[in-house]
């Protein structure tokens, strides 16, 4: 096997599939990139046995063939080289010889045969959006996914195919977080599917903000999305995610309007002083008004005032403020409308114009 390629466009696609190659693994092999020549050009493959990343170049190969290779240190050869140089990369028995120039590595191979590839996906089905619809949905929920949490499908993204939409949902028991986007899915009835974090991870990385098409496809045990320059395909975990319509909070009778970024710049400088543990903060709400406090067992306090609309009852209630703006910074609109309806039940937090995004947060006792 032996070929040629500028470094940018063997550097590229290693940016792109790094991020899944684990620093310490189980198997040797699993710190490899799985390089592939043929007439079509080169594909590399890194994977974690959870995710698998497939980026393809267009590249004239002298002698097809199949090696893995280090992938961090192949990745930290490229870097290093100057702009606008040519690698040559041949293969000999168990040694991969890398010139550029006057550098010269060495490197050592491991069998292709070992590298570990998920098997072919029998696809369930399968349907196209924009990639930039795609990557919103997940940076408006990703935030609300548990960690390390004993439900295991609560540690995931659930998606949810319908037949005019994509629904992203992501909860950790305290807060939940819900976007859509409308799509031609074409599918009869509601599918549901749980991306496990780091699947989830490797997608936002590798997605962008552009108006080009992205396949989704879904198998019995994994979802694999292909985009213009990569393909990634993660295992799904297998549970039933909560009945999110449930969670959603009916008959709020109080409901404050409030410029989003003000009310954001408010908590943020009450949070410095809350409990570093707990990040508990109480709003007490009156006629158009609303004063945030909070305190630590230091027995220092904060507080701040801010004009609102609100005209319904006074009430006191307590939040984790981490969660009111994480909320507060996936939501796009200049306002936010928040909607409770009393000291113990969870607010539901969205744009006064309505819009795709919705966020539940449970309060806290203080």
């Amino acid at each position: 096997m032996k070929f040629s390629i500028q470094r940018e466009n063997l550097l590229k696609p290693l940016q792109q599939i790094i991020g899944v190659v684990e620093r310490r693994q189980t198997l040797p092999v699993l710190g490899n990139v799985l390089i592939q020549s043929s007439g079509q050009g080169l594909t590399l493959t890194a994977t974690d046995l959870e995710v698998e990343l497939v980026a393809t170049v267009e590249q004239a190969v002298d002698a097809g063939g199949e090696v893995t290779l280090p992938a961090r240190k192949l990745f930290d050869i490229c870097r290093a080289l100057p702009e606008g140089s040519t690698l040559e990369i041949s293969i000999e028995q168990e040694r991969a010889l890398v010139k550029s120039g006057r550098s010269r590595f060495t490197l050592s191979t491991l069998p292709a045969g070992d590298f570990p590839v998920i098997e072919e996906m029998k696809t369930a089905l399968s349907f196209t959006l924009p990639e930039k619809a795609l990557k919103e949905i997940i940076e408006r929920t990703h935030f609300a996914m548990a960690q390390q949490d004993v439900r295991y499908y609560l540690n995931g993204l659930m998606l949810e195919v319908d037949t005019d939409a994509l629904r992203a949902v992501a909860t950790d028991g305290h807060r939940l977080a819900m976007s859509e986007v409308a799509v031609e899915t074409g599918v009869g009835e509601k599918t549901q599917i749980i991306v496990p974090r780091k699947g989830v991870q490797e997608l936002l990385r590798s997605l962008e903000s552009s108006d080009a098409e992205v396949t989704v496809a879904l198998g019995a045990n994994h979802i694999r999305i292909n985009t213009p320059e990569l393909q990634v395909t993660s295992k799904l975990i297998d549970g039933r995610f909560p009945d999110y319509e449930r969670v959603m909070p009916k008959g709020g009778d109080k409901v404050i309007t409030a410029a989003t970024t003000g009310l954001r710049q408010a908590l943020t400088r009450t949070s410095i002083l809350s409990n570093e543990k707990y990040r508990g903060i109480r709003l007490s709400l009156d006629n158009n008004s609303l004063r945030i406090q909070a305190h630590n067992p230091e027995q220092e306090e904060a507080e701040e005032e801010l004009e609102i609309n609100y005209s319904a009852d006074p009430l006191e209630i307590g939040f984790n403020v981490t969660y009111l703006l994480d909320a507060l910074s996936a939501l796009p609109g200049e306002e936010v409308r928040i909607l409770l309806s009393d000291a113990n039940s969870s607010c539901l937090i969205d744009d006064p114009q309505g819009g795709p995004n919705r966020y539940v947060v449970m309060p806290m006792r203080l």
